[in-house]
């Protein structure tokens, strides 16, 4: 074959991709015919690999195996959007673009649950393809994008553009995919997003190729530079251009028309052939969108409703009883494995035994299971009126379910306790404590880790933490235990060794001493050999501390096991002093569990962050019961709504501004 009839083939097997990919069209080929030119393709190029496009079709199978994934900067960064979650919420942003002298049109889109995608073409062809990453930096993903059939490798047009889109998979390939993966005893992929997520990131292209994957484009970031003046004109544009637009994109003329097509696309939402999480609305005139501006992370003239979590029955099989590092009891249902939000649910913890008899729970109960936040699995309600009578009643255990020690119910609390400091499932607990981050921070040591060294017998005290070397051979006979991987938690356990008194006090787990109240002593006693000889009544006069928390300081230090195991860690290096880099303290901040959400004007999001660890706070991404204070900028998502109902202390942006002055002038 020539490659005059190469070029010919070439450009007819592109237009029939792009009729049947992204026009949704029958093409005029039968599959006969488009695997015959391809074969001729193919045998073309096995021969004449320096005359191969760019734009051939064969790319489309992939085949380029990477190393590492290289990293590319965005030359406008890929914003987020602010979250709403309601009908009230959606009125509001109406309000504020209301409230500048704007008469709105919006363009609504549907929220595709995938990842985002940066596309770059030169003269009409695509260059690189690239993540979302931290919206400034992401990650070239060219080759495995090239294997998408929507993705067209040539524009209709010879133009220099950068759009963006959403990555997928759909229903069907999942479950396609899911089949073939049983039969060959494979891992099953959860949902339709981490496929999608986990695909693009292959680094043998060949393996993206073989999963179907699909994108719609959605956003043009220089609309003004091709003379065009609103987002509307700019999808038109881009699907001219030979791009996969939405056809569910609809253009509306105020707020209400906003909340009928919020209304529509919720009722069909599952009859789509891939997963949507809510919509976006975008103002639809360009001259607005620099009317509103954009904040540090989000433009002000588009926001993403996300649709309510989404709650599903199932049945309550048993519920059984965990025991915690200081011993604590706690209920967990056992769930028929039911799908919530894309996971597979069949455990759900139920708290306390209060909690269990407050929402009238029975084994056998058919109940509501939704995931909070979307992300914790939760019990919402039984289901009564399904109750056939054989329904078994909740029975409080007494005694530990490990070590069958008789429950103790201290008086004025909700929770029962295992008394046996020896528990086999306490002592697990207590060193995962240990190394948690909060406490002595060892990296790479996650629970399942520590649960295997326990179980090997390598951890049986604080102390062996820093003995492991010592255990290399048998670690690395295990499964999964390489000699680089047991190298990074010795080293990491090395590096441990300076987290300061107050981190050491929090990780030895003695009852009702939190990262603030080891702050506290530490910073009254900077040596840890000083609390040997330390009176309860010295104890309870320090602010904070109290008659309670004094005796089980006083208790703990007079127990020579302990006194025993701390010198051990003195002889292995740990630093069981207070310095001045430690040293500070505030009694909003330390020891508290706070999140932020919104922009604050006082400073960036890093900087306040690492201030408040400074000082012993605890940064978290979640509002929870747990949470002790939430820091509210400039439009803030659902976490603000979170923490009102919570009744959770909450700080404006103006006082988490005076607050950070303070910790930086002190």
């Amino acid at each position: 074959m020539k490659q005059d009839k190469y070029n010919e083939l070439v450009d007819l097997l592109n237009k029939a991709n792009y009729e049947y990919h992204v026009l949704d069209n029958a093409t005029t080929l039968t599959d006969q015919e488009y695997d015959n030119y391809l074969k001729e393709i193919y045998e073309f190029e096995e021969k004449n690999p320096e005359l191969k496009r760019d734009d051939s079709p064969t790319t489309k199978i992939g085949g380029v195996i990477l190393d590492k994934f290289e990293k590319v900067t965005h030359n406008i960064p890929m914003m987020s959007l602010a979250d709403v979650f309601n009908e009230d919420e959606i009125i509001a942003f109406d309000k504020r673009i209301c409230d500048e002298g704007i008469d709105p049109r919006y363009v609504c889109e549907l929220k595709i649950d995938g990842l985002s995608v940066s596309l770059k073409y030169v003269k009409g062809v695509l260059v690189s393809a690239a993540t979302r990453g931290d919206g400034f930096i992401g990650e070239n993903i060219t080759n495995n994008v090239k294997t998408i059939k929507q993705v067209p490798l040539k524009l209709n047009k010879d133009i220099d553009i950068e759009v963006r889109g959403e990555i997928y998979m759909s229903r069907d390939t999942l479950n396609k995919l899911n089949i073939e993966r049983e039969k060959n005893g494979e891992p099953l992929l959860k949902n339709c997003r981490n496929a999608a997520a986990g695909s693009i990131r292959q680094l043998d292209s060949s393996i993206a190729a073989k999963r179907n994957l699909e994108v719609w484009i959605y956003h043009l970031p220089n609309p003004e530079d091709y003379g065009i003046k609103t987002h509307h004109e700019a999808l038109k544009f881009m699907k001219d251009l030979g791009f996969r637009v939405n056809p569910n994109n609809e253009l509306v003329e105020d707020v209400n028309e906003v909340l009928k097509y919020i209304e529509n696309k919720g009722e069909i939402r599952k009859d789509l052939p891939y997963d949507i999480d809510g919509v976006v609305i975008k103002l639809d005139d360009l001259k607005d969108h620099e009317k509103m501006g954009n904040t540090i992370r989000y433009p002000k003239w588009a926001v993403a409703y996300k649709f309510p979590a989404e709650e599903v029955l199932t049945k309550l099989v048993d519920i059984i009883f965990t025991v915690g590092r200081t011993g604590q009891i706690t209920p967990n249902a056992v769930l028929e494995p039911v799908i919530v939000m894309g996971s597979t649910i069949s455990r759900a913890t139920l708290h306390n035994e209060d909690y269990v008899v407050m929402k009238d729970l029975k084994i056998g109960d058919t109940v509501s299971i939704r995931k909070a936040g979307d992300v914790i699995p939760e019990v919402v309600e039984a289901k009564t009126e399904r109750r056939t009578g054989n329904e078994k009643p909740f029975v409080m255990i007494n005694e530990c379910p490990i070590c069958h020690e008789k429950l103790i119910k201290k008086e004025g609390q909700v929770d029962y306790y295992c008394p046996n400091n020896k528990c086999p499932a306490r002592s697990i607990e207590k060193f995962i404590h240990f190394a948690s981050k909060t406490a002595m921070d060892i990296d790479g040591l996650g629970d399942e880790i520590v649960e295997d060294f326990y179980n090997l017998g390598i951890i049986k005290s604080y102390p062996d933490f820093f003995t492991l070397f010592n255990h290399k051979d048998l670690i690395m006979s295990q499964e999964g235990y390489g000699l680089k991987k047991i190298n990074n938690i010795i080293s990491a356990a090395e590096n441990s060794k300076h987290r300061g008194l107050d981190r050491l006090l929090f990780a030895l787990g003695i009852e009702g001493i939190g990262i603030k109240t080891a702050k506290i002593i530490a910073n009254k006693y900077n040596d840890i050999r000083l609390l040997y000889d330390v009176t309860v009544d010295e104890l309870a006069s320090i602010k904070d501390i109290g008659p309670v928390l004094a005796n089980n300081l006083y208790n703990y230090f007079q127990n020579d096991n302990n006194k025993n195991t701390i010198e051990k860690l003195i002889e292995l290096g740990v630093n069981t002093t207070y310095t001045k880099t430690n040293n500070k303290f505030n009694d909003k901040v330390t020891g508290k569990k706070i999140v932020i959400t919104g922009t604050l004007s006082v400073a960036s999001r890093p900087f306040i962050k690492e201030l408040l660890e400074s000082y012993g706070g605890v940064v978290v991404e979640s509002v929870s019961k747990k949470t002790d204070a939430v820091f509210v900028g400039t439009d803030p998502g659902s976490k603000y709504d979170k923490a009102k109902e919570l009744n959770i202390r909450i700080y404006t942006d103006e006082e988490v501004t005076d607050l950070i002055n303070e910790l930086k002038e002190d």
